[in-house]
C-alpha cells in the first residue's frame, strides 16, 4: 500500500506528517492487501482568515473494486485528519464487505 501526501497552503510538520501516517496505518493497515494507494490531499482555503477553511480529500483505489473517496472539512487539522482517517477506513471495509456478500 502506497500513500501520496500532497498539501496546499497547509505546513505539516514531522509530527504531524507521522500521525497521519500512523492514523492511516490504523485505519487501512489490516486490509492493506486489498489498497493499492491512498491519496490524501489537505488543503487550507481560507489561507491566514482562519474559520472553517481546512479540508481533507482521501481517495483510495482498491483492487478490483471502485474507488472510495472522503472529504471533509474543519477548522482543527488534527480533528480533521482523525475524521476523514475513519470515515474512509470504514467506506473501505464496507465496500469489502459488500464484495464478500455478492461472492456468496
Amino acid at each position: 500500500m502506497q500513500f501520496d501526501i500532497r498539501r496546499q497552503g497547509i505546513e505539516l510538520d514531522d509530527e504531524a506528517k507521522h500521525r497521519l501516517q500512523r492514523r492511516l496505518d490504523f485505519a487501512l493497515g489490516r486490509i492493506g492487501q486489498h489498497i493499492m494507494r491512498v491519496w490524501v490531499l489537505l488543503v487550507d482555503e481560507n489561507g491566514p482568515r482562519g474559520g472553517v477553511g481546512k479540508r481533507c480529500r482521501i481517495l483510495v483505489r482498491l483492487q478490483q473494486l471502485p474507488d472510495i473517496l472522503v472529504e471533509d472539512r474543519d477548522a482543527e487539522l488534527h480533528v480533521l485528519i482523525d475524521r476523514t482517517v475513519n470515515r474512509a477506513g470504514l467506506a473501505v471495509r464496507r465496500e469489502l464487505s459488500k464484495r464478500l456478500q455478492r461472492m456468496r
